[in-house]
């Protein structure tokens, strides 16, 4: 009977699969990782490989694919990017310690090093440089959400705490790629990584911090509410589960204070699309449109900055001084961004050495990059003009120099990534060492002069000393002279026979060879000790590494700013506590730029709200730039608030707690909800939450329903936003029926956007103007996007009905009955038919010549077809 017990082999990669549960498993085989069973399939489709198999499991063939150990962090940033998550099991010992462990036969140890997962990664080929990575944690503690998040790439931590409804806001401003959640949670969000609840305690999250941070008290990092410390107790497991034991760069935890940032829930988000467009993408974003940072670091700390806007004056003024300083000194801001292009990305880097995945390279980075900062600070501490925020990090800039002479010492000019080899640590640095990589630097020669002596000894001028990487150092000779080597007293011992070749060995060559493996891995373990004791330094430096790291990308950041403000002319904006919004010329940064991408121009346009005119009324036809002027005026208070110049002439901005905005809608099938759904959750959400100093837009409320029930509710939302919200707001709209409320809303003022028709055709001017819209234009629109011209004639005459019925009975549909299906077409179809039929009665054929006829036959095709 045939048995199907698995191999030693299989037995010990089961036992591995069944640790890394949901994850696919990378299970090293010598220079490749392997993947079987259901992890083969679906890796191979996702990375688009051969599927193949290997041996049997139960008597059926195993699917078997693999990746190359060279070429792993490509295919693992292609795993990652599709949504899955893989554990790395290694061989944690060599096969030599094997064979001494149970014999020959004995199958290497491997175990799981690591599980590699979205949120959980350091590497450079696995991360975008430009954006950050964090992972979030989050839990319920008696009714109060608990969030932890980090981005272990560079160890930035922050905690908060907030009411359930507002989870999927904090979520969407943190842009989590993990979150993970206590798995008994049944409001846990969609798509989390459920972890057990014990990992989620707030007396667990307050000891995990403490021995992180190597402190008896937190006091000292702040105050933590029972539900931070119970996301950050959820947060550390995880990440000492995921490293296996080896906790990555974590900075002592900031709390982020409620108030302290303008509150966007998700809808507004995605509506403003601040940090990615709706097709997912940077491309066509708001940061993608201002980012004119120079380093990764920067562009991170600017889309933190958009994502969270301030609402504190002092703060956003401090942001504002340091722009408008470098703005107002081109020649100092272009040799500051000169020295932050050159800089290697600080951050990222400490975080791979602290978590144990640095290379000589990251080492090389830190010296580099820390050296340059010193630099800076002497280039604008010889400023006498500077700003008092820039005096605030200058001292960031400065005072590490002990660490960047000792790796100027240490390390090589242009360190290796991988230092398995060798090679990094720079001559001079350590005597010892210096003299082992002579010794093995010697061995070319050594080994040549062997080689020269053995062919004056045995007269065969083809002998060969080789090396491979099973015989070590070996003498090769042609196989016709191999006789003169196999003499008892010729001092050779021969090792292998090959076709056309004999191999020997001889007591200088092993003598020589010891002597180089010897030196050689002497010379290796000397300087891993060294890079092991580099590391150290950077470890014990790590939180003054962090902050110099933060104030560079803080300088790019304001640099970054004032080159895109100097590029544009743009304006600094007045931030003020009076519930205002005056805004002359403003612009849409990022339709500004597409247009100007075809050569054309933008159409700046006023915006002037005040406590006496909060709510703007706009009419106007579609395609003519209501949504744009919406939106370009919610950017331009987000851009002020974040510390940034903005698009327009001039702007006053009264203080923003809130900004909503409920600007087009799509259904969420996944949820069930229709279009109009949607609307009608981002519209209660808005009546429920916006305060006296919220901004909100809103455009074509009700537009998903019958219209009087959109009509309805489109004048109760702008009555309710106007008389109980009293925010400021604008409300496009395509109800003219809604210019009635401004005889009763005292605070409510019509607007439009212009339009003329000219010829027959829709020209659409981009210009808000005071006042009702005079007309609609929902047919000259449809005729101008291409809609047939029978169909649009056909509605003019259902048009024209509808307004007779309302007119005589004041019913909408009055007056339809007698309106014949498609009359207008079937009108222009006879009509056409009637005027080739008269032009054909009027020819003279006999007298056509065949040219004429031809000529002829194009012309009543042409009639015929337009």
């Amino acid at each position: 009977m045939t048995s199907h017990a698995p191999t030693p082999m299989m037995a010990q990669y089961l036992a591995l699969k069944e640790q890394a549960a949901d994850c696919l498993l990378f299970y090293r085989m010598g220079d490749f990782f392997e993947l079987f069973f259901d992890d083969a399939k679906t890796a191979a489709q996702v990375l688009d490989i051969a599927l193949t198999s290997r041996g049997e499991h139960g008597g059926a063939p195993i699917p078997m694919c693999g990746v190359p150990v060279h070429a792993a962090e490509g295919y693992l940033a292609r795993l990652i990017r599709a949504g899955c998550r893989v554990a790395i099991a290694e061989q944690i010992e060599s096969p030599e310690e094997a064979r001494k462990r149970g014999g020959s036969k004995t199958l290497v140890a491997r175990d799981i090093v690591r599980f590699v997962t979205a949120g959980t990664l350091t590497e450079e080929a696995l991360l975008e440089p430009r954006r950050a990575n964090m992972l979030a944690a989050v839990c319920d503690v008696r009714g109060v959400i608990g969030i932890a998040a980090c981005d272990i790439s560079t160890g930035r931590m922050e905690l908060e705490e907030c009411e359930p409804q507002a989870m999927g806001a904090a979520l969407a401003r943190l842009g989590a790629s993990e979150v993970v959640a206590p798995e008994s949670w049944t409001e846990a969000p969609v798509d989390c990584v459920a972890r057990p609840n014990r990992s989620f305690g707030s007396d667990e999250g307050e000891t995990r911090l403490k021995a992180v941070h190597g402190v008896t008290t937190l006091d000292g990092f702040g105050q933590f509410t029972r539900a931070m410390l119970a996301a950050a107790g959820g947060l550390i497991a995880y990440l000492d589960h995921a490293g296996r034991g080896m906790l990555p760069l974590l900075l002592p935890p900031v709390a982020r204070e409620a108030g302290t940032h303008m509150a966007m829930d998700e809808a507004t988000r995605a509506s403003l699309e601040i940090l990615t467009s709706t097709g997912g993408t940077r491309k066509g974003s708001l940061v993608e449109a201002i980012d004119r940072c120079v380093t990764g670091a920067g562009a991170r700390m600017l889309a933190e900055d958009l994502s969270a806007p301030l609402t504190d004056a002092r703060s956003i003024y401090r942001r504002l001084e340091l722009v408008s300083w470098l703005h107002d000194d081109p020649l100092l801001r272009g040799d500051i961004r000169g020295v932050l292009r050159a800089l290697p990305d600080v951050g990222r880097a400490l975080g791979r050495v602290v978590a144990g995945r640095g290379s000589p390279r990251d080492l090389g980075q830190l010296r580099d990059g820390l050296s340059e900062a010193r630099r800076l600070h002497d280039m604008l501490r010889a400023r006498d003009d500077r700003p008092a925020p820039l005096d605030e990090l200058l001292p960031s800039l400065s005072g590490h120099g002990a660490l960047t002479d000792l790796y100027a010492r240490a390390l090589v000019p242009a360190p290796p990534t991988e230092r398995a080899q060798g090679g990094f640590i720079a001559e001079g640095y350590d005597a010892g060492l210096d003299e082992l990589r002579r010794v093995s630097g010697n061995s070319r020669r050594a080994i040549a002069a062997l080689e020269a002596k053995y062919r004056d000894e045995t007269g065969v001028a083809a002998l060969k000393i080789r090396h491979n990487g099973v015989l070590g150092y070996f003498i090769e000779v042609p196989a016709k002279h191999a006789d003169r080597l196999m003499a008892p007293d010729s001092g050779f011992t021969h090792r292998q026979t090959m076709a056309g070749a004999v191999r020997f060995n001889a007591l200088a060559l092993h003598e020589e060879a010891s002597r180089i493996a010897e030196s050689g891995g002497h010379s290796l373990a000397a300087e891993e000790a060294h890079f092991e004791d580099l590391v150290g330094h950077a470890v014990r430096a790590r939180e003054a590494i962090a902050t110099t790291a933060a104030a560079l990308a803080r300088i790019d950041v304001a640099a970054g700013q004032a080159e895109r403000a100097a590029e544009g002319g743009w304006a600094l904006p007045r931030v003020v506590d009076e519930p205002c919004l005056q805004i002359i010329g403003g612009r849409h940064p990022v339709v500004e730029a597409a247009l100007a991408s075809r050569g054309e121009r933008f159409v700046a346009n006023d915006c002037c709200l005040a406590p006496t005119d909060r709510l703007w009324l706009i009419g106007g036809p579609n395609m003519g730039g209501k949504s744009t002027f919406l939106r370009q005026n919610a950017l331009i208070v987000l851009l002020a608030q974040a510390g940034g110049f903005v698009p327009a002439q001039a702007a006053t901005i009264g203080m923003v707690d809130r900004l909503f905005s409920r600007v087009g809608a799509s259904d969420n099938l996944a949820r069930g909800r229709s279009t109009f759904m949607v609307e009608m959750v981002e519209t209660a959400a808005i009546l429920s939450q916006a305060t006296e100093r919220s901004f909100v837009i809103l455009d074509e409320v009700g537009r998903g329903t019958s219209t009087y029930d959109g009509l309805a509710l489109a004048w109760a939302v702008a009555e309710a936003v106007h008389s109980i919200n009293r925010s400021r707001c604008l409300f496009a709209t395509h109800y003219h029926e809604l210019a009635r409320l401004a005889e009763s809303c005292e605070a409510l003022s019509l607007h439009h956007v212009r339009a003329r028709e000219w010829k027959g055709d829709l020209v659409l001017l981009h210009e808000l103007a005071e006042g009702p819209a005079d007309k609609s234009y929902g047919l000259a629109v449809a005729r101008l996007a291409g809609v047939p011209a029978p169909v649009v004639k056909r509605a003019k005459s259902v048009l024209e009905k509808l307004e007779k019925g309302r007119a005589a009975t004041g019913g909408l549909a009055a007056g339809l009955d007698d309106l014949p299906l498609f009359a207008a077409a079937i009108e222009a179809a006879e009509e056409k038919v009637d005027a080739l039929r008269e032009r054909l009665n009027g020819l003279d054929i006999d007298a056509l010549s065949p040219r004429e006829a031809l000529d002829l036959l194009y012309q009543l095709k042409a009639q015929a077809n337009g």
